[in-house]
């Protein structure tokens, strides 16, 4: 008798008092939302943030990005605001990994930009006209067509160079291609022309300028990444004799040809974009998580990624073997 009536006082409080335990869950959930904060802090002491522009992995790659290059977001996108613990995390080598939800609807969203170009084109170029790969389309910025024309899948093997193209891909993170591109001209004045030494000197007064110049859409602790990627640039020379030694040393001093007929089938990493990334990473690098990492490749040429009914096919495997 006495055990029921505790029990049916206990029931009772609990029915009077249902914000109380909500309460507590409450407390709970901020403070395990601080101590994730404060482990992250540790982990990335630059700062994990995003900005208000839509980020995915579509985004990370030139085959898989579609968007007819205008510069659509807004003058202040690219100020870091939202810290990333919703809607995707980073994993341990500094990648961006999206919700399987989400990246459910960018399928559908790609899959609908895709139709609306295969009608647009009727699955073939403009007579007389190059054909490209399927994601050039009539309405492409004219910076995002020479990109592809002339340098995406072109060997690289100047250090300076290469690295200008890990940068690039670093600021995929904020940016799609084809806004970077419109902007690449003023990156090269910013950064020295990417002269990795000079970088590297760069001090707090630069770091300053340069975030401070909103026409580059760069936030501080973009700017400092890059100025950190030009010093391990300068430790990995001095190891292996040049940048361009290491990075191909990778490859065994041979780009991969993908041989791939529909831009699906491009995938967005690759075990050897892990490999590469977790060595980087290792080696203080920033920004150089598995995806981008396979971007910077791709534009690098270490991987030959054209659709092969695409004129740059051919002249990239031709040079790829020389």
């Amino acid at each position: 008798m006495i055990t029921t009536t505790t029990h049916s006082r206990h029931h009772h409080a609990f029915e009077k008092s249902p914000n109380h335990n909500m309460k507590n869950m409450d407390r709970k959930l901020q403070a395990a939302m601080s101590h994730a904060s404060k482990y992250l802090q540790k982990m990335y002491p630059l700062g994990i943030q995003r900005t208000s522009s839509n980020l995915t992995l579509s985004s990370l790659s030139l085959s898989q990005n579609s968007n007819d290059s205008s510069l659509s977001s807004s003058n202040s996108s690219w100020e870091p605001k939202v810290p990333l613990l919703y809607g995707g995390t980073f994993s341990p080598w500094g990648d961006v990994l999206v919700s399987l939800e989400r990246r459910r609807e960018d399928d559908k969203a790609s899959d609908h930009d895709v139709e609306e170009e295969e009608d647009d084109f009727d699955g073939s170029t403009e007579p007389g006209s190059l054909r490209r790969c399927s994601w050039i389309t009539k309405n492409s910025d004219e910076a995002y067509v020479e990109f592809h024309d002339e340098c995406w899948g072109v060997p690289v093997y100047n250090d300076n160079r290469l690295f200008e193209l890990l940068a690039l891909s670093g600021m995929l993170i904020d940016h799609n291609w084809a806004e970077i591109l419109k902007r690449r001209d003023m990156y090269r004045e910013a950064f020295a022309d990417f002269d990795h030494d000079a970088v590297a000197k760069m001090d707090e007064q630069d770091v300053a300028e340069i975030s401070g110049n909103k026409e580059l859409k760069l936030a501080e602790c973009r700017v400092r990444c890059i100025i950190e990627n030009a010093k391990c640039i300068h430790k990995v020379a001095k190891e292996f004799g040049s940048f361009n030694a290491y990075m191909w040393g990778h490859m065994n001093h041979r780009p991969m040809v993908g041989k791939y007929k529909h831009h699906k089938c491009i995938p967005f990493r690759t075990p050897k974009s892990e490999a590469v990334s977790k060595d980087l990473v290792r080696r203080g690098f920033r920004l150089v998580g598995p995806v981008i990492v396979y971007s910077f490749m791709q534009a690098a040429g270490m991987v030959i990624d054209h659709l092969v009914d695409c004129f740059r096919f051919p002249e990239c495997v031709r040079l790829a073997e020389r």
